[in-house]
């Protein structure tokens, strides 16, 4: 794809604008949307289930009682026990959970900070949870565009994961004319296959799931895409809050075919790596608190989220 194609055809100015907000200005301002519906008609789990660590320990964008609080509370009331964690990850930290929880870690407190795309975890922290995993753990990683996907980027790494850590945009995936929000649905990119997306029968079936830009992933053998991005799909290598109007050829690289939601065995435990996070959570940003994530009309984004703790939780096969 050329340059003068690029710009001038399917990444519009709408589609600028609304990339460089919800990069920049529109982080500072998203909030946890409280009047979020959470209640849960069948849950999977009759009294207690599973322990479900949420990491708050690693300079997170993304907490349990904070921009997370819709995610946490619709776990519990699926019956599942969700403790904030603020230690880093050692043997014990993890000998009492079931699940693991991270999401948007970051190098440094501020996420503007050039030290926040370094790695949010030590070696020994990977290696911790590599192993923990490989034991009967399981994993949902949840890593956005930068800086977010260069802080997780060696913990992902240790399960095979490469994250392109760039902005990632998709003519063929974009939801009504705006490209940086990708939706997938049956022929579009969903793993219509997969126990996650089908659900327990079909009133929890998953048809369509919208993503709110990140990054993209590539899976190690065996894993299987949730969310596939097209042979169009585009990593923009650019940074927090830059603007889109001059990017240049060289950091437009193709994307194609990557993936934006992986599930896998790994040993005994399994693993979910995302490449977005709004998906699933509930927010509303900016000044007009417009819906972002699973408040959003039109999506099942809720369901998938629901889907997906419980197949690492085992209530899905």
């Amino acid at each position: 794809m050329s340059a003068e194609s690029f710009g001038r055809g399917w990444l519009g100015l709408a589609a600028l604008l609304w990339l460089v907000v919800s990069s920049g200005l529109v982080h500072a301002q998203q909030s946890a949307d409280t009047t979020f519906d959470t209640r849960v008609a069948r849950p999977a789990y009759a009294g207690q289930g599973p322990r479900v660590l949420f990491d708050e320990a690693h300079n997170n964008f993304h907490t349990s009682d904070g921009r997370y609080l819709p995610f946490a509370t619709l776990m519990r009331a699926d019956g599942c026990v969700v403790t904030p964690n603020k230690a880093f990850f050692s043997a014990s930290t993890l000998a009492h959970a079931d699940i693991l929880v991270i999401a948007n870690a970051l190098g440094h407190e501020k996420m503007d900070h050039a030290d926040a795309r370094l790695p949010a975890f030590t070696a020994a922290e990977c290696d911790v949870v590599r192993d923990w995993v490989r034991g009967g753990g399981a994993l949902l990683l949840i890593a956005d565009h930068a800086p977010m996907g260069g802080a997780a980027r060696t913990l992902a790494a240790r399960f095979g994961v490469e994250m392109h850590a760039a902005y990632t945009v998709d003519p063929e995936r974009e939801d009504d004319g705006r490209v940086s929000i990708l939706s997938y649905s049956a022929a579009r990119g969903l793993d219509e296959a997969h126990a996650i997306v089908r659900g327990r029968d079909s009133s929890e079936t998953v048809r369509r799931v919208v993503c709110f830009t990140g990054q993209s992933l590539s899976g190690p053998p065996g894993s299987e895409s949730l969310l596939t991005l097209s042979p169009r799909a585009v990593d923009l290598l650019v940074g927090l809050g830059q603007s889109l109007e001059h990017v240049k050829p060289r950091q437009r690289v193709s994307a194609a075919g990557r993936s934006q939601a992986l599930a896998f065995g790994y040993g005994k435990g399994r693993v979910v790596v995302l490449a977005e996070a709004a998906m699933m959570t509930a927010q509303v940003a900016g000044p007009r608190r417009t819906p972002m994530g699973m408040n959003a009309p039109g999506n099942n984004d809720r369901q998938f989220a629901l889907n997906i703790m419980r197949w690492l939780g085992g209530a899905l096969r």
